[in-house]
């Protein structure tokens, strides 16, 4: 069966990824900016400033800032009716908290958004994708401040005025969640103890709440979501225990979703804080303000399930460079470790719509890996086609059988980009291939890979011809 008419098909990218430009037209430095290059095995660093002598991918990471025209038209050649980017907010405000928005960075996304609507591409847009300006860590430690607040939702406002009409979707924090795992990407700060990341959890939350009612107000046109990284996990056995550890497992993530979507704290949460003596400081409109603020969609992404049980020596764990659980049995894993389970997508869809009620999208899906540009130019990935047409049946399932409303399907790095976790570019995602390495060298040409014409064949059909 085909997907609903008016689906939206498209890619996804974060600008501190794709576009390079780091200091042009007025740009201030992200916190991105001061992450060098790691790998599987080699975290990325974080030098608070850039160095000389060091190697930073997002400096030049694709150059999309140069080559956006030539990138939105290999995206209309497949076909795209949408495009999930981000904006990066050190483009507007270079500093976090000037006055007075950037005009360079502000004619840019106005001529890149023009670009996309010639070709009848809807920009789904990211407002803060792991791009919050450094000066706010300079001068306020981050997210941890409640002056990050304003500084946001001024950006925001700023950003809704002038692409009002051009820009329909949009989303708050990428992957808000992933706060628990690396709060430098999630929230501009360096703590890591409870107190300080549920504070600064609470302040992002608010200024969420906060972006969408001006949003609403600035054009009632404009839907406004939150981005959940898609942490979903199994039991590792029927034993109870590993039952309820899976729940706890859940909760701290679907927390954050709980938050936005409902616009109050679960009371297991509250509890948890409780018992751990976290308080957090509000002021005396935020219960009001995070209700009024709900979200309109959940966005999330999925590219792997975990499988989360009571702490046990017999349990194995699954390799990789995130947080994966312990091993799944039943499923292959990636290159870099991760679990692929395509029946886990509609799994997701059902456990997100059933417990909020509104529209979903996934924003990020797909497979990293190894591809070998041949010396005619070609790439055959056919491991990415087969990974990506096993989720889109799912998916397909979770809408037509179950009944989901999904708005839109953008799997992840639809042109090679900068890997976020590890800083590589040998970890590709794309249906394009960009040629630059690890070090930063190559000529940048761009190249379709097999999955290119693959991708446009299963637009052109809506979903229906996925051979």
């Amino acid at each position: 069966m085909a997907f609903p008419k008016g689906f939206l098909w498209g890619g996804a990218t974060a600008a501190n990824q794709c576009e390079g430009g780091y200091l042009d037209g007025g740009k201030g430095l992200s916190i991105a900016d001061v992450m060098t290059a790691g790998s599987l095995n080699k975290e990325r660093e974080n030098t608070l400033v850039v160095k000389e002598g060091e190697y930073y991918p997002s400096h030049i990471a694709i150059d999309m800032y140069h080559h956006y025209k030539e990138d939105i038209a290999l995206f209309a050649e497949m076909g795209f009716n949408c495009y999930r980017m981000s904006i990066n907010w050190a483009r507007i405000y270079p500093n976090g908290d000037d006055e007075i928005p950037n005009e360079d960075g502000l004619q840019f996304y106005d001529d890149l958004f023009d670009e996309c609507l010639k070709y009848g591409i809807q920009p789904i847009v990211t407002l803060s994708h792991y791009e919050t300006p450094i000066g706010l860590y300079t001068k306020f430690g981050g997210w941890k401040s409640r002056e990050c607040i304003d500084c946001f939702v001024r950006y925001c406002k700023t950003v809704f005025t002038r692409y009002k009409g051009k820009v329909k979707y949009w989303m708050t924090f990428n992957e808000i969640n992933c706060l628990e795992m690396n709060s430098w990407n999630g929230a501009a700060m360096l703590e890591e103890d409870l107190q300080t990341k549920t504070q600064a959890a609470h302040h992002l939350f608010v200024a969420s709440a906060l972006a969408v009612a001006a949003g609403h107000e600035i054009d009632p046109e404009n839907k406004i979501g939150m981005m959940y990284g898609g942490l979903f996990s199994y039991a590792n056995s029927c034993n109870p225990a590993d039952v309820q550890a899976n729940i706890d497992t859940m909760h701290a993530q679907l927390f954050y979703c709980d938050v936005m979507c409902k616009g109050y704290y679960p009371n297991y949460k509250l509890k948890q804080l409780e018992r751990e003596h976290i308080t957090i400081q509000k002021e005396p409109e935020d219960d009001e303000i995070l209700m009024k603020g709900k979200v309109d969609y959940l966005a999330y992404s999925y590219y792997m399930t975990l499988v989360a049980g009571e702490k046990t020596a017999k349990a194995e764990l699954a390799n990789g460079n995130l947080f994966t659980g312990y091993k799944n049995p039943y499923l292959e894993q990636s290159q870099w470790g991760w679990q692929i389970d395509p029946m886990g997508i509609r799994i997701s869809m059902n456990e997100l719509y059933d417990r909020y009620n509104i529209p979903l999208m996934i924003v990020e899906n797909g497979l990293g890996a190894v591809d070998e540009l041949k010396e005619d130019g070609t790439i055959d990935d056919d491991y990415r086609i087969d990974y990506l047409r096993e989720h889109i049946k799912e998916m397909e399932k979770g809408i037509n059988i179950d009944g989901i409303p999904l708005l839109a399907y953008t799997p992840w790095g639809c042109i090679d980009l900068v890997s976020a976790g590890t800083g590589e570019m040998k970890k590709r995602y794309g249906f394009i291939y960009v040629d630059r390495d690890n070090e930063g060298n190559g000529t940048l040409k761009r190249y379709r890979k097999k999955s290119f014409y693959w991708y446009k064949k299963v637009i052109a059909s809506n979903g229906a011809d996925l051979d």
